[in-house]
């Protein structure tokens, strides 16, 4: 049986906290000081999108309890002695402070090993058609201050000293080479040669860029980051929810590692698994 979708943690903890509270939603809301509707539409289940991180956090603590446990990160819904110090950042459109920061967080940790689990795919192995067709109905900022940035992470990827494990689960792949979900609409032979550009990219940069696949049906995952043993960073919405403290680095990290011990694909068959997927990328 499939795990629970992150959401559907959330919104069953946040039921939770809220019976538990002994308040009816609309009293629970003004409590956490979040406006009744944005509670209304997280418990009733239609949006499968995850909270802004300042509702995330105003619930958390007007609830007193862990943002980790709310998330479905941990069993243990105390919040832990270690102070929190969560940063939140808007996303600009192109290299906004966000993009800036998320660069400044890796150049800290060179010598360590970052750990990422990107929303889609991972943009820096993306040829340049798919990122436009990927980015041609977004809702903000400049496609090609996005591709951009992107050819930036992946320059600073090709710099010594660099370590990086991506996990990501192998559906995504999967829609690219079928034109299916979020890739319907684009042309076979754009999908091929995106394929083909991520295999030939992957084999130049492997193996100080890994990457591992896992299989949605066993496991899910938010999207975050940790950059090394100085910060780990969930992203959500149009934000990033920063971590500092020790403990929650270490949650994440255990986390990522939890899901490259399950994944059906492991680095070295990477480039291979793609090859295979080229040919069903046809009309």
């Amino acid at each position: 049986m499939a795990p629970p979708r992150p959401t559907d943690v959330f919104r069953e903890r946040l039921g939770e906290v809220v019976a538990r509270s002994g308040l009816n939603p609309s009293a629970f809301a003004r409590g956490a000081g979040i406006d009744r509707s944005t509670l209304a539409q997280l418990l009733d289940g239609r949006d499968q999108r995850l909270p802004r991180a300042e509702t995330l956090i105003a619930v958390a603590a007007f609830a007193r309890v862990s943002i980790d446990w709310l998330l479905g990160l941990s069993q243990s819904e105390q919040i832990g002695a270690e102070v929190i110090e969560a940063a939140l950042q808007f996303r600009r459109p192109g290299r906004g402070p966000v993009d800036d920061l998320f660069l400044d967080w890796v150049r800290e940790a060179v010598g360590a090993r970052v750990k990422t689990v990107p929303a889609s795919l991972p943009t820096f192995l993306m040829s340049e058609p798919a990122l436009r067709f990927e980015y041609a109905d977004a809702l903000s900022g400049d496609v090609d201050e996005r591709i951009h940035f992107a050819r930036s992470r992946l320059d600073f990827w090709r710099q010594p000293d660099t370590e990086l494990e991506v996990a990501f689960n192998l559906q995504q792949l999967e829609m690219l080479a079928e034109g299916a979900g979020r890739w319907r609409g684009m042309p076979a032979a754009d999908r091929r040669a995106a394929l083909e550009h991520m295999r030939d990219l992957y084999d130049q940069l492997y193996p100080g860029i890994r990457a591992y696949l896992f299989d949605q049906r066993v496991t899910t995952s938010v999207p975050f980051t940790v950059f090394g043993t100085r910060r780990a960073a969930i992203y959500i919405g149009e934000r990033y929810l920063v971590f500092n403290a020790i403990g929650h680095i270490r949650l994440l990290s255990q986390r990522f590692d939890e899901l490259i011990r399950i994944a059906a694909v492991l680095p070295h068959d990477f480039a291979g698994h793609v090859d295979g997927l080229i040919t069903r990328a046809v009309p």
